[in-house]
């Protein structure tokens, strides 16, 4: 009897987590490679399941694709890593009814952008049919947390092959995908295209598993899976280990029965004990043909953000006249002092907010969220918070996002952040689990109340988010479009890199005129010829005209006239810049704030000069 007629029957048991056990073998590399290297391992934990009661076991390939493999070298293995686990499934289920499934896992994660298709395609098709030249009983599309990456590949392998197809969803939080999808229309679009079975397995425990399936009808052709993880992981000693009690499992098995499940098994953290908990209650028992699908929860309304914003948005500011930030990097040391000095003056000069970098250059500053709060409770200004992907996880980011919301900062600059090989500590990890890209779409994201993972927030944020632009670049061109991609994502305006010559000032404008996002164009004060120096031949985006180098290395003695010369030279700068763009973005160094303050007054005292004479101009006495 194949698999399906069973299925039509009876409730069949699956196996429980092969990498799981493995891992407590100490085999925490790539545990695929090990059909090969160690296929005694590997056929011993097949027939551990089998005599813990599996109907079905699962070929050891989950992660076994190009992409995968590509991380260990193993790339070129594709086909014999898989016909090496195909091999050892048959063998240790010859002879006892036992169903071998073909395993091939997800790929995206969370970051759905992090892959193309077309590359998820090529890799899912040499897997494909590596499993099915081996003659497997039937597919299992598992651990899927991007909903389209599942139905391309579904769509793939329906086309080729009319062997039964399980294909199961990971959900984010009991119920829901990570695009907001409700389990229950994921199941049934599934079974559309072709799946024969659909389910869910991974992420959750039996607990959170059950609730979701509570809402999920018994779909019209196809049967309903779920492989529920023993437990969440603990971490202890450098190891990851599932504390999930075998029994309870064997408690909660006609709970899934109820719910319509017909193929049980288990993920991450289960074990042979679980499986022998869940056949003993389940095993040879006949399925339900009906169900009571609990009534679906009325969706949240989410609330818009909240407190109200205090200011109009940088990007409608600028739109609408001049206007004027400056960036005042929080100090490397724990005396503030300088810094709210520096705060005032720049206040009393009629700046529009203060930029505050995220620990710029890699270098360890105070935390820029809390000279950011004090500046706005105390001070009455506006911060601009950069926030750098360098330094924080998919997790802290999202952390550090509500916290700023909750504290009333609603401006941003979402920047990819320097490598930490450049800072105090080359030694230290940089996280990068995103771009600029997927920051400022995680951004959007929150202002329609979601998460990155599409969990609802209860409340929408209301962040205003700058992106960055290096005009210092070989090619403006390839630059532009790069401005052009984030505005897609969601940037809503833009801060540049410094800017020190009027030709690139003219250069940028006549390539940026045509974009909606208005532009805060990048201006700092030199201080001396080293400094000049420094930044020309060491500080990646920051080119300096050989004109301007020569200028203040002829000053190179007079440290007081190299300032003067330098706020000179950002003077003319400005007078250029004004003509162009209505947004000019002065960049503070080491804490000089007499030189910011000196030219944000200058650069309004311009600007409003230019709208007096426009004024006259347009004035019939």
């Amino acid at each position: 009897m194949n698999f399906l007629e069973k299925l039509k029957q009876q409730i069949l048991i699956a196996d429980g987590a092969m990498g799981t056990l493995l891992y407590n073998f100490g085999k925490d590399s790539c545990l695929e490679e090990l059909n090969l290297s160690q296929p005694e391992h590997i056929q011993n934990i097949h027939k551990a399941y089998i005599e813990a009661g599996a109907d079905v076991i699962q070929t050891n390939t989950y992660a076994a694709n190009y992409l995968k493999l590509q991380r260990y070298g193993l790339e070129d293995s594709v086909k014999e890593i898989n016909s090496a686990a195909v091999l050892l499934a048959k063998k240790a289920a010859a002879g006892n009814g036992t169903y071998v499934l073909g395993t091939i896992g997800g790929n995206r994660g969370v970051k759905p952008d992090s892959i193309s298709l077309e590359e998820l395609k090529r890799s899912f098709r040499e897997q494909l049919y590596c499993l099915l030249l081996e003659g497997v009983d039937g597919l299992l599309l598992e651990t899927y947390y991007d909903f389209e990456e599942l139905e391309t590949v579904l769509t793939i392998a329906r086309k080729e092959t009319k062997l039964p197809i399980i294909a199961q969803v990971s959900h984010q939080e009991p119920g829901y995908l990570q695009n907001r999808m409700s389990v229950n229309e994921a199941l049934k679009r599934l079974e559309a295209l072709g799946a024969d079975v659909v389910g869910l397995n991974c992420r959750l425990g039996p607990h959170h598993m059950l609730t979701a399936l509570e809402q999920v009808e018994l779909p019209e052709h196809a049967f309903l899976s779920a492989f529920p993880n023993a437990s969440l992981p603990a971490f202890t000693d450098g190891k990851f280990y599932y504390d999930g009690d075998a029994d309870y499992f064997r408690h909660s098995a006609k709970a899934f029965r109820d719910q319509g499940v017909r193929l049980l098994g288990g993920c991450c953290g289960t074990t042979p004990a679980h499986i022998k908990a869940f056949a003993s209650e389940l095993k040879n028992s006949a399925p339900i043909t009906e169900k009571i699908v609990k009534p679906k929860q009325e969706k949240i309304v989410i609330e818009p953000a909240s407190p109200v914003r205090e200011h109009t948005p940088l990007q409608e500011i600028v739109k609408e006249r001049p206007s004027v930030i400056v960036e005042l990097d929080p100090p490397r040391k724990l005396d503030t002092t300088k810094f709210f000095e520096g705060a005032k003056a720049l206040k009393e000069a009629g700046i529009d907010s203060i930029t505050l970098a995220d620990n710029s250059l890699a270098t360890v500053r105070i935390s820029n969220e809390s000279l950011g709060y004090l500046v706005k409770e105390k001070l009455g200004m506006r911060p601009l918070i950069h926030l750098a992907c360098r330094d924080r996880n998919i997790i802290g980011l999202q952390s550090h996002l509500m916290g700023l919301h909750t504290l009333g900062m609603n401006d941003i600059l979402a920047i990819t952040g320097d490598p930490a090989r450049v800072g105090d500590f080359p030694g230290a990890s940089s996280v990068y689990d995103v771009s600029s890209f997927e920051l400022i779409k995680m951004i959007k994201q929150m202002n329609e109340g979601l998460s990155y993972s599409g969990k609802e927030l209860g409340q929408k944020t209301d962040f205003s988010i700058a992106a960055a632009f290096n005009p210092n670049v070989r090619s403006l061109e390839k630059a532009v479009k790069r401005l052009e991609k984030k505005i897609e994502v969601g940037a809503d305006y833009f801060i540049s890199q410094p800017v020190f010559s009027e030709e690139k000032l003219i250069e940028v404008y006549e390539h940026t005129k045509h974009l909606d996002a208005p532009i805060y164009i990048g201006l700092m004060p030199l201080t001396g010829s080293k400094n000049a120096e420094f930044l020309h031949n060491e500080v990646p985006g920051i080119k300096i005209a050989d004109s301007i180098r020569e200028r203040m290395a002829s000053l190179n003695d007079n440290p007081l006239e190299a300032a003067r010369e330098g706020v000179a030279i950002t003077k003319s700068l400005i007078d250029t810049a004004l003509d162009l763009f209505n947004g000019i973005y002065l960049i503070t160094p080491f804490l000089r704030y007499e030189l910011t303050a000196e030219l944000a007054a200058y650069t309004n005292k311009r600007a409003s000069e230019t709208r007096r004479a426009s004024y006259a101009e347009n004035t019939i006495f």
